[in-house]
């Protein structure tokens, strides 16, 4: 029988950590959907213990000759193996909560119009002890790409539920991007069909050491880009959304190279961010606005 959800999460080098998210997609209060784990080439036992689950739902995929591919291109090997008519990310360091899958096919089974639906998340530590929530009691969704495209809010696809067909028509993740491919993803996916924001608690995002360093946070910003190049011609995106756009990176770009002691390099770019974005520079100078 077909399963209606299918979840994928790729996996590199996460021996301590997967247990943890196996058994928050184990324990999911909606039990009709299939786990597609890919392991991008692990160099640790990864792939060895994958292959002692037992779970009937549980699929242990891997690249050819089991290279490392990459987590865009382990994803897209998970899309292409995928059975169900929902689809969920998650990475293999983070949980999903354990009703996320019921509430949010709940959500897209309600409205037709919807290709996807995410909802409320935590950033936790190792130890499962809850830091922060990753919006606001107030947050509520415009459904406007510009919003997605200039702050990035959604910060993982684990908090997201998407309709199949509108990710068959969005297109697979770009394999050359190795940082921010989720983000030029998610914009995708929104230029194509409505979104919403269910409030749901439905995922929990652990930070820990092994967690975006330095030099992921560089290609991050250097890819983003990129990634708004390819979104001015593919949508039409407001000229002061690109603007400010363009000025987040100038400066989180800037922030990253200061932080690697190219200070330099990094005060041009942050004096870009100010000169293309004045307001909001001022008010981060003023601390009327905290840098997430």
């Amino acid at each position: 029988m077909q399963p209606r959800v299918t979840v994928i999460t790729p996996a590199y080098n996460r021996r301590d950590l997967m247990p943890a998210t196996l058994d928050s997609v184990l324990g999911q209060t909606f039990p009709d959907f299939e786990y597609l784990i890919v392991d991008d080439g692990s160099t640790d036992d990864t792939f060895e213990w994958l292959k002692t689950i037992s779970d009937p739902r549980v699929t242990v995929l891997n690249h050819e000759n089991r290279a490392n591919r990459g987590q865009a291109s382990s994803i897209n090997l998970g899309l292409s193996r995928a059975k169900g008519d929902y689809l969920v990310i998650l990475d293999s360091d983070d949980l999903l909560a354990p009703e996320a899958l019921e509430k949010h096919l709940a959500c897209l089974d309600r409205d037709d119009s919807l290709g996807m639906v995410y909802g409320q998340g935590y950033a936790i530590d190792v130890q499962g002890n809850r830091l922060y929530p990753l919006f606001s009691d107030d947050h509520r969704e415009e459904g406007v790409p510009d919003n997605l495209l200039l702050d990035c809010y959604v910060v993982s696809p684990g908090l997201c539920m998407f309709r199949r067909s509108i990710v068959d028509a969005a297109g697979p993740l770009e394999v050359s991007f190795r940082a921010a491919q989720d983000h030029d993803f998610l914009l995708r996916v929104v230029e194509k069909a409505t979104y919403a924001y269910s409030g749901v608690l439905c995922f929990y995002y652990r930070k820990h050491d092994g967690s975006i360093s330095t030099n992921g946070q560089l290609a991050r910003w250097q890819n983003g880009f990129e990634i708004l190049r390819r979104a001015t011609g593919r949508y039409p995106y407001r000229k002061v959304t690109l603007r400010k756009r363009r000025a987040v990176l100038c400066f989180r770009l800037g922030a990253t190279l200061f932080g690697q002691g190219q200070r330099l390099r990094a005060l041009g770019y942050l004096a870009k961010s100010g000169l293309l974005d004045p307001a909001r520079a001022l008010a981060v100078l003023l601390g009327k606005e905290a840098i997430r």
